[in-house]
């Protein structure tokens, strides 16, 4: 029987044999590099800080930072220019007074006036002319003559943005007292923008979402390429001891690095490309597509929020791709051993 184990012996140590060596030649390697760097903590690592598969997984975690932090802006903006137009709208009223048999348009439209600039919170009161309402209605019908054609009136009225307009009171008071006026807060239009903005909203975390499936698989196949390129290392290291926490932090820290790098070249990117997104878009003021633009995305700025939401994900990408390579290593281990 002691022939037998010790011939057993002898087999296993004559299989990793091989695999010590490769580790001592790789420790001996980093820690020649490490004296040439004078590098004071003297540390050593398993994973090579420089390999074609690194280089590569920083690009892909590049990438899709780059593209979170671009959908990220744009959703920024949208919400914004959404919130501006609802501000814009919930602040105004407009008051549309149709011709009536037997009521003179213009008495109508004055009485109106009266009533709007008697009601508290009001600031302002604008009254369009025939004329006004005439080339409001212009782009709908070209160049109709409009002299025959019953064309309403109307009144545009800004309500104080502190204040806190009885709408009711005024569209009933309208109602009795001018004929044919009707009174319109725009509640249509602020729904609409508040479902734009939650669209844009679902939109972007989708993206994100996708995004940072990507990077887990991305982070997961690169952490299991380079758990089987050192393999022998990784054996050695677990026959002699070596915990499932310290393997584990080692795939970490290098993965983690790899994550801040890429994530750092993307993110900037991402800035430089919404920053320049303004100059670019005045060098097509006046065009069709720059005013459906504006009217989208409004000032393609940003601003400091948006900027730290962009830095914000840099550094959620780089712990997620830390914490993806810790756990596939535990699991790679648990399952091997």
């Amino acid at each position: 029987m002691p022939v037998v184990w010790c011939s057993m012996t002898v087999a296993s140590m004559s299989m990793i044999e091989p695999a010590i060596e490769a580790l001592r030649r790789r420790l001996g390697l980093v820690r020649r590099e490490s004296s040439q760097r004078e590098h004071s903590r003297g540390e050593t690592t398993i994973v090579p800080k420089d390999s074609i598969a690194g280089n590569a997984l920083t690009a892909v975690v590049a990438i899709m930072t780059f593209l979170a932090a671009v959908t990220s802006g744009g959703v920024a903006m949208v919400i914004g220019t959404a919130s501006e137009w609802q501000s814009d709208i919930a602040r105004e009223i407009t008051i549309q007074i149709r011709p009536t048999d037997g009521n003179d348009i213009d008495t109508q439209v004055l009485k109106a006036e009266s009533l709007a600039h008697a009601t508290p919170g009001v600031v302002e009161v604008r009254t369009y002319s025939k004329a006004e309402s005439d080339q409001l209605l212009e782009p709908w019908l070209g160049g109709l003559s409009l002299d025959e054609l019953p064309v309403p009136r109307m009144i545009a009225v800004r309500v104080a943005s502190s204040a806190k307009l009885d709408i009711a009171a005024l569209r009933q008071a309208l109602t009795a007292q001018v004929a044919g006026a009707s009174l319109d807060d725009h509640r249509g239009w602020i729904d609409r923008m508040r479902r734009m903005a939650a669209a844009a909203v679902a939109g972007g975390l989708g993206i994100f979402g996708l995004v940072l499936a990507a990077t887990v698989l991305s982070v997961a196949f690169a952490t299991r390429g380079a758990m089987a390129s050192n393999r022998p290392i990784v054996e050695v290291l677990h026959f002699v001891g070596a915990k499932e926490a310290y393997i584990a932090s080692q795939f970490q820290r290098h993965f983690l690095a790899l994550g801040l790098k890429g994530g750092a070249i993307g993110g900037i990117s991402a800035m430089a490309f919404l920053a320049l997104a303004g100059p670019v878009s005045d060098m097509f003021v006046g065009t069709a597509g720059e005013a459906q633009a504006t009217a989208l995305f409004g000032a393609f700025s940003i601003g400091p929020v948006g900027y730290a939401m962009v830095a914000a994900e840099v550094i959620f990408i780089a712990v997620i791709t830390a914490i993806t390579s810790r756990q596939v290593v535990i699991h790679t281990l648990r399952t091997i051993y």
